[in-house]
């Protein structure tokens, strides 16, 4: 496991290399920003201090601070998320393989977002729809990753305690049955409807705003702030139940913990963002593949190699076929997918011997 100090030295490189991704991301786009005035935005903004050196007109301070700032915010508020999820499932199921995925959360909040998508307007009227703007589409990418996931929890725990070979079966039977739902509804929608469900099923972060951070950051923040608590009883837990138990730890209670924390997370992230495939998977493998196992560092770390790693594939996402954009899903399944290999043959070379 890795000593205090060296986790403290380890988070504060990742961040410290966080906080340049950021400035670097501030940079990019397809108005060109000298990085002078991108800091006087920020000097600006955030102290309320008039940079002299630099006079960034009303558009350069909108283009910064109102287009790619949110941008920036809600690709590390979503790539942390997803990141620890995966963290917290492979300590629950003691499998480095393990992601959010099998307990049905990314297919409850699919379902939820193709609902609103194709019947929306049938199921609540075009005024409601009207009324909800935006926000329909999260919302109801919410409600679904919850229901999914009470539904899978309280099949699971119908012998009185909940077991993990049990969800972990169930979760696969109700992702088939969400794959064959989502069939049928993208068969249902019209040409439009499905050039949304193709575009949010593959992720986007092109409708950030601060109002949509704001919405989120509750449901993000909360559960990550829970995680930091829970970090000694995930090493526990990788001894096995029965001897978490004996030192203290309530498992039935932890389950519980890390089961809704996940769906809280998941469900935000895909809301917000659509479906990102590998980032659950690979960030967390990458970080204990290096590190070894222990939580006090791996939730972190993978919360800020996680946010990295969305914010770097978003701005190639964005600049790969300018003016055009790729669904950020594309970039981290073209880049995740490899890695994720390489890393298993890498484990496998080296079990072997």
């Amino acid at each position: 496991m890795v000593k205090g100090g060296s986790i403290f030295f380890r988070l504060c490189l990742l961040f410290l290399i966080l906080l340049g991704g950021v400035f670097w991301v501030s940079l990019q786009g397809a108005v060109s920003l000298p990085a002078g005035k991108v800091i006087a935005v920020f000097v600006n903004k955030i102290f309320g201090i008039s940079y002299l050196n630099e006079y960034p007109t009303i558009v350069e301070q909108s283009i910064v601070w109102d287009i790619r700032m949110p941008r920036i915010v809600l690709a590390i508020l979503v790539g942390s998320a997803l990141s620890v999820s995966g963290a917290l499932i492979q300590g629950l199921f003691r499998n480095p393989l393990a992601d959010p995925g099998i307990i049905g959360v990314s297919s409850g909040a699919a379902i939820g977002a193709a609902v609103m998508i194709v019947l929306g307007n049938r199921l609540l009227g075009s005024d409601i729809m009207e009324g909800l703007g935006a926000y329909a589409i999260p919302i109801a990418s919410m409600i679904g990753a919850l229901l999914i996931t009470f539904i899978i929890y309280q099949l699971s725990a119908l012998g009185g305690s909940v077991d993990l070979i049990s969800m972990l079966l169930i979760g696969i039977a109700i992702n088939a049955l969400a794959g064959s739902f989502l069939g049928l509804l993208i068969f249902m929608a019209s040409d439009d409807q499905l050039r949304t469900l193709t575009f949010w099923g593959l992720g986007s972060l092109a409708r950030a705003d601060w109002q949509m951070i704001l919405t989120a950051l509750p449901l993000l923040i909360l559960p990550l702030i829970i995680v930091g608590f829970l970090a000694r009883s995930l090493n526990a837990l990788l001894l096995g139940e029965e001897e978490a138990d004996s030192l203290g730890i309530s498992v039935k209670t932890l389950k519980r913990l890390l089961i809704v924390t996940t769906a809280a997370l998941v469900g935000t992230a895909v809301s917000v963002a659509g479906t990102i495939g590998f980032l659950s998977l690979v960030v967390p493998h990458i970080i204990r593949t290096a590190t070894g196992p222990d939580h006090r560092f791996l939730i972190p770390a993978s919360a800020l190699l996680g946010a990295l790693l969305l914010l770097g594939s978003d701005t190639l996402a964005r600049q790969i076929v300018a003016p055009a954009e790729l669904p950020i899903g594309i970039i981290t399944a073209l880049f995740g997918a490899p890695l994720f290999l390489g890393l298993l043959l890498q484990r496998k070379k080296s079990f072997l011997g």
